[in-house]
């Protein structure tokens, strides 16, 4: 059965319960194993795409761009353009740094021919751009938008004070609003929670969680102690220490009460808790998305929420 669709933030947007991320596309998922991971996605209900025009400019012999150009040949071929909800970010590719507004343009044309588009679902500013005036940035934004080339726009990676100030000026200068917020969030990261997650709230922006894996970390697959094939080892095996053993021991014994993968826990623990929407979730093989499509038929129990809390609980 395909679980319901979430209504995104104050937007009209319906999406499946897992945005699938897609920064591994044209880095350590080829196209092949791409296009096998996109078909998979969607043959169980899936539709919301979350990519940025940075993915994936860090891998050698890569611009940045791959990932978008991916996904607009997957979607010509398979011609599902109007099934799905595309989000892609602005501000980090090499060629188009910063917000300030002739950067936003050509950078939002770039990724709609990447896309093969004519309109961005969601617009995200990826990262903060200190030198740019805010009001530049979020009026360029909120054209966007009143010339159609953008539904909805996003905020990434910002601190609680800007977020502030980008609300404080959206209101009064009657721009376009934010729907959605996408920012780190886990059981193993939940400084938000102190942050900026209140704001989302306050303001009604969805809060959508990326890393809720935590880079792999939540998946167990780094407690053997055996090395781990993945560039994000490093970052993840970080993690391996008496807190995170004792949150990964909770989650197994959820984990094996309902049948799932540690991967469905994490999500479903994160999804659960208030003002988040749609949390993120990437995969470089089609078995990996297997494991993550378990957390939208998932529903822990209070104790087992309760449990979870109280083992990644914030000193």
């Amino acid at each position: 059965m395909t679980p319901p669709r979430m209504r995104l933030g104050g937007s009209e947007l319906e999406t499946f319960p897992l945005a699938l991320g897609t920064n591994t596309f044209g880095w350590t998922a080829d196209e092949p194993s791409t296009w096998a991971i996109l078909d998979a996605y969607v043959a169980v209900g899936g539709n919301f795409l979350d990519t940025a025009d940075s993915y994936s400019a860090w891998a050698p012999g890569n611009e940045g761009g791959e990932s978008e150009t991916i996904i607009g040949r997957w979607m010509k071929k398979r011609g599902n353009r109007e099934d799905l909800v595309i989000a892609t970010k602005v501000s980090h590719h090499p060629e188009y740094k910063g917000l300030a507004p002739a950067t936003i343009r050509a950078a939002a044309e770039a990724s709609l021919g990447r896309l093969g588009i004519d309109v961005i679902d969601l617009y995200y500013a990826h990262y903060d751009d200190p030198d740019t005036p805010l009001e530049e940035s979020i009026g360029t934004l909120s054209e966007l938008v009143d010339e159609g080339k953008v539904r909805y726009l996003g905020l990434s990676n910002y601190s609680a004070e800007r977020l502030e100030e980008w609300a404080r000026i959206t209101r009064a200068g009657g721009f376009h609003r934010p729907v959605a917020l996408q920012q780190m969030y886990s059981l193993v990261e939940r400084g938000v929670e102190r942050t900026t997650l209140p704001i989302a709230r306050r303001e009604e922006w969805a809060f959508l969680p990326y890393y809720a894996l935590a880079v792999g970390f939540l998946t167990g697959k780094y407690t053997s102690g055996q090395p781990v094939d993945s560039p994000r080892a490093g970052t993840a095996s970080a993690y391996l220490n008496d807190k995170g053993r004792r949150i990964l021991a909770v989650m197994e014994e959820i984990s094996e009460s309902h049948g799932v993968k540690l991967a469905a826990v994490a999500l479903a623990w994160v999804a659960a808790q208030p003002g988040v929407g749609t949390p993120l979730a990437g995969a470089r093989t089609s078995e990996q998305l297997e494991a993550l499509l378990e957390y939208t038929t998932l529903t822990l129990a209070e104790d087992q929420l309760a449990a979870l809390d109280e083992v990644s609980r914030l000193p």
